[in-house]
């Protein structure tokens, strides 16, 4: 499998402050949401998009200070010989798009001028169905 990263856009970049009130010591669970999406383009299925997600939202039960929405937008130009190396395509692609996900994330924050929010680094798949990929059987065969 071979792919290029072409570039990436913004897709969204939202804020909004909400005025909640806490009480002294109180912890936030901010819990982001990640999603994900690839599409390629019609008449060219070397091009690749893989689109990267998070989302903070505020709700009555789960008070947050502020919510969040952004959307990344990778191109990358693909060439696969098959299904496993496309998956391992949408892996590798998540894995490269996510830190300026995070950085965005950050920015946002920090230009709102509050304190800036900073989603922690993730060295491996951030979506449950790409775990099995990382998983591996040890060939002991070799050690007699």
């Amino acid at each position: 499998m071979k792919f290029d990263f072409k570039g990436i856009t913004a897709e969204e970049l939202s804020f909004k402050l909400n005025h909640v009130k806490l009480e002294p010591d109180t912890k936030l669970d901010i819990k982001p949401q990640f999603s994900r999406q690839v599409r390629k383009v019609n008449g060219n299925e070397k091009v690749n998009f893989i689109v990267l997600s998070v989302k903070i939202a505020s709700t009555e039960a789960e008070p947050k200070p502020f919510d969040i929405n952004v959307t990344l937008v990778g191109i990358f130009e693909v060439e696969t010989a098959n299904e496993n190396e496309e998956r391992s395509f949408v892996i590798e692609g998540t894995k490269l798009i996510y830190p300026y996900l995070r950085s965005a994330v950050t920015n946002l924050t920090a230009n709102a001028y509050i304190a800036p929010l900073n989603l922690p680094v993730i060295t491996g798949p951030i979506f449950p169905e790409d775990r099995d990929v990382y998983a591996f059987s040890v060939d002991n065969s070799n050690l007699n």
